[in-house]
């Protein structure tokens, strides 16, 4: 709902070693939403770094969980029950590799798809009405395993393009934020 406050939480893992892999493409576009909103996501809270910020017409709460991957739901949930916002006005950005590298498709109360970070949020709240915003990495290639390709680094053709996927990813949220789930997912999944 247009107005009340949200919370936006990119996925990614915590530490230098992981900085500008592919799971963390959620990190990056909650960074730079912070950084067109002029704030850093440098509050903690709950094993989470957050800040609040006025994202859109929006005051939202953008989120990076501290915790890894697979355990992103807690600190989600914990910050969610405290700033009292309802799984269904939580918006989350995260990699999927079963779209193609740069497309973003906007869903909501879908299953986790094999996304660890996801089936730990559904695990925590007990309910999957969050709406989230994919964020298309692609797939490895038949030599290399899954978890090399998330947590390795763009190549340098996906490097090339990887500031305009996160400033689309960036208008994904946007779209939600300012337009409502069903309008944006009419605008952006059905472009590109």
């Amino acid at each position: 709902m247009v107005g009340s406050k949200r919370l936006l939480a990119g996925l990614g893992n915590p530490g230098d070693q992981y900085s500008q892999t592919r799971h963390n493409i959620g990190f990056d576009v909650v960074d730079a939403l912070a950084n067109r909103a002029g704030c850093r996501v440098n509050k903690e809270k709950f094993n989470a770094a957050y800040t609040n910020a006025r994202v859109g017409l929006q005051d939202t709460i953008l989120v990076k969980p501290l915790s890894y991957m697979n355990k992103s739901g807690i600190p989600i949930q914990r910050l969610a029950a405290y700033f009292k916002i309802d799984i269904s006005e939580i918006i989350v950005v995260h990699d999927d590799m079963d779209l193609a590298f740069g497309k973003i498709k906007i869903v909501q109360g879908r299953g986790h798809g094999g996304h660890n970070g996801i089936r730990s949020i559904i695990d925590a709240f007990g309910q999957k009405a969050c709406i989230r915003v994919r964020v298309g990495i692609g797939r490895p290639g038949s030599d290399r395993s899954v978890t090399g390709f998330v947590l390795g680094k763009y190549t340098p053709e996906e490097q090339a393009c990887l500031d305009q996927v996160i400033d689309d990813a960036c208008g994904a949220c946007l779209s939600i934020l300012e337009k409502g789930v069903v309008k944006a997912m009419n605008l952006v999944n059905s472009s590109r």
